[in-house]
């Protein structure tokens, strides 16, 4: 047999493996005889996988489920208490940890503040972070599966490798594989905005349905496409630069060069950037008497009615909204998820979004298209979980549990 068929044959197990194991997560507690009619495998398929898994103590049996004139059937679920991870948010002067078991529940978090120029710094800056995240968590941490990290930049999800950090040294830094070297756990790195729109496709506000775009309004302004279920990546792993789509050709220049991109306008800098000038000209506002302007701050004044702030808003709101046309009539997605702390006035922002999706999207497209808030905005980490949790979905960590375990 080629080696070309071997890997073959590995693939068809892990495909088949994954498909089960999808199948009693998502839709447990379920029975073989629904899996291997859902699942189209053969019923002696799915007895040998769900063997192994059981085994593995990947999945359980539980209380048999009614009878339906024959003998009843035993019911299978995911263990998920068992087995954990530690997702890692790297922000650009701070850091993020959690402590997930499989189901997503947070057992531990911490958040610290960082400093790093370069890879090395980045690195040594993680290291130094997990350590001290292990080891205050080491009661509850000792069944470590997966490391997920997840931070801004372009990111070869599939290796792990970091191609692009804003300022930052990078030279295509294979983080994944360093990380599993030092704590000799599997790891997974993606990019923090397409590992958030997983999140919400998973467990947030997107899981009724299978397209969806995520457009985050930070530090800067990006977003994560789900096509099918799956996070649109493209041949070169990184798409979703709606930050520099260009909405103001006078505009203010942009830090990829460009002029009056739209993260030049609709992200936390450039909205307090904008009041702080508006003030400063000696306009009549409440966000006066503030002893410093944040987003919070002028969301809460917004929503008070003060005309500086609301202006400040409905001006995001109008190039969000253009900007999302945009993708919308790429795309055709079934909702659009705003995330940042922008949207604590989403009662001002979202009717201004929707205004300029309905006047420059097609009608078939935008004609019932929710735009709504993430639900996700309190768990920052999420997006590294979800990592761990699609490699647990497509089979590549799953295999590799139960080949550890046989």
């Amino acid at each position: 047999m080629t080696g070309g068929q071997i890997g073959n044959v590995d693939l068809v197990k892990q495909l088949n493996s994954a498909a089960v194991y999808r199948l009693i997560d998502q839709q447990g507690p379920i029975s073989r005889i629904q899996i291997a009619e859902l699942s189209h495998l053969a019923p002696a398929s799915v007895t040998k996988i769900t063997r192994q898994l059981l085994e593995c103590n990947l999945v359980q049996e539980v209380a048999q489920q009614a009878s339906t004139g024959g003998r009843r059937a035993i019911s299978l679920t995911t263990q998920v208490t068992q087995f954990h991870s530690i997702a890692v948010r790297v922000g650009r002067d701070y850091i993020q940890l959690s402590l997930h078991d499989l189901s997503g529940e947070i057992l531990a978090q911490s958040e610290s503040a960082i400093q790093y120029s370069d890879q090395e710094q980045l690195v040594g800056q993680i290291f130094d972070k997990i350590k001290l995240f292990k080891a205050s968590n080491e009661g509850i941490s000792h069944n470590l599966i997966a490391i997920g990290v997840i931070l801004p930049g372009l990111v070869n999800p599939d290796v792990g490798v970091v191609q692009y950090m804003p300022n930052t040294k990078i030279d295509n830094l294979p983080l994944a594989k360093i990380l599993k070297d030092e704590f000799k756990t599997e790891c997974f790195v993606g990019n923090d905005i397409r590992g958030m729109a997983l999140a919400e496709h998973y467990f947030g506000a997107t899981r009724d349905c299978k397209d969806s775009i995520l457009i985050s309004v930070h530090r800067g302004t990006g977003s994560g496409i789900m096509a099918g279920g799956q996070v649109f990546l493209g041949s070169n792993r990184n798409v979703g630069e709606i930050g520099h789509i260009q909405v103001d050709p006078l505009g203010e220049q942009c830090q990829c060069g460009n002029f009056g991109c739209l993260e030049t306008i609709a992200a936390n800098p450039a909205i307090i950037k904008g009041v702080k000038a508006r003030l400063a000209q000696g306009y009549n506002s409440t966000l006066a008497d503030e002893p410093q302007v944040t987003i919070n701050a002028i969301c809460k004044h917004a929503l008070s009615g003060d005309a500086l702030a609301t202006q400040s808003i409905v001006r995001v709101g109008d190039q969000l909204g253009k900007a999302a046309a945009i993708v919308i009539n790429l795309f055709n997605p079934q909702k659009i998820v705003i995330a940042g702390d922008i949207t604590k006035a989403k009662e001002v922002l979202f009717p201004a979004i929707q205004r300029n999706v309905n006047s420059q999207s097609l009608t078939a497209f935008h004609k019932d298209l929710p735009i709504v808030s993430s639900e996700l905005e309190q768990y920052p980490t999420m997006g590294a979980f979800a990592i761990v949790k699609r490699a647990m979905l497509n089979g590549i960590l799953l295999q590799k549990l139960m080949d550890s375990t046989q």
